[in-house]
């Protein structure tokens, strides 16, 4: 596997204000802050930054304020998916005018593409229309992803010139992790894990060259990276295991935890979702309230 794109690659969300429009604002002082806590790169829009709840001019906007404000400090994979392969050109466009250091792309989730060789095609007119950017498959199992095997991945990666990056995100993620790996060889430039980075230690040891999180705790997952990158498994184990508790939070309530521990750290102004994750009630709250008690020290910024 050759080298390229490495380490937390942190997905900012998009901030919406009380009546449910883009906040700005936030989103430019939250990309900053990603910026400042480590990240050795952005990702957005994707699932955890609500994309396929955002229009078309709220996408191209935000793709113009996480480019901006990044400043080419760490490199930008500006998210691609969209309904359609025509939404998704339009929007490989957009990011290629932006100074994108790269783009990822799902299968569309409202045209859906029901054979092997509907989606290599698709990925052929994404390499074609990011005109030399690298291009990262996306292989999630959720509800808007279509779930792709070794063989058509390895396919894609092989076949496809600039289609090199996999973010790796199944059921049986790190089984296919391993598996694309052994196949696709130096076609493949490098595997970075997602799920909220719950799989991370044992991602790394299959080879992964990264993780893509939201990233309300971006410090702490740059914090378990240095120390994996850096030969500390065990130091990296240790503040893993005391991350658990919210990363299975997280798993539960997903945009909902993201956001509002984003607001806790004074990162964005408020936790409005578009109707993602599951509403925290009161009890929600107060354990929430003992996680983050539990974690605070290994905060760096």
């Amino acid at each position: 596997m050759a080298e390229g794109f490495r380490g937390v690659y942190t997905i900012p969300v998009t901030p919406f204000n009380p009546q449910g429009d883009v906040d700005e604002e936030s989103l430019k002082r939250e990309v900053d802050w990603c910026v400042r806590a480590g990240a050795h790169g952005i990702v957005a829009p994707v699932n955890a930054s609500e994309g396929p709840a955002l229009t078309d001019d709220e996408r191209r906007r935000g793709t113009q304020i996480v480019t901006e404000t990044t400043a080419g400090r760490i490199p930008v994979v500006i998210g691609v998916t969209g309904v359609s392969p025509q939404a998704s050109i339009l929007y490989t466009g957009w990011a290629r005018g932006a100074a994108a250091d790269a783009v990822i792309a799902m299968p569309p989730y409202g045209v859906r593409l029901n054979s092997p060789e509907n989606i290599v095609a698709f990925y052929e007119r994404v390499s074609d229309a990011a005109d030399g950017l690298p291009v990262f498959v996306q292989n999630w199992s959720g509800p808007v992803g279509t779930p792709m095997g070794a063989e058509l991945v390895t396919r894609l990666l092989r076949e496809i010139p600039n289609v090199s990056y996999l973010k790796e995100e199944t059921l049986n993620a790190s089984h296919l992790m391993t598996e694309v790996i052994e196949r696709a060889g130096d076609a493949c430039k490098g595997v970075m894990g997602g799920i909220g980075g719950r799989f991370l230690l044992d991602e790394f040891r299959r080879g992964a060259c990264g993780t893509m999180p939201a990233c309300q705790i971006t410090d702490i997952h740059v914090t378990i990276w240095n120390k994996l990158d850096g030969g500390d498994e065990e130091g990296a184990r240790r503040i893993f295991n005391r991350l658990l508790p919210l990363l299975n939070m997280e798993a539960h309530y997903a945009l909902s935890i993201y956001k509002e521990v984003l607001k806790r750290r004074g990162v964005i102004a408020h936790a409005t979702t578009r109707g993602g994750g599951v509403p925290l009630d009161a009890y929600d709250h107060k354990e929430l309230d003992a996680i983050l008690s539990d974690v605070s020290n290994l905060f760096t910024i």
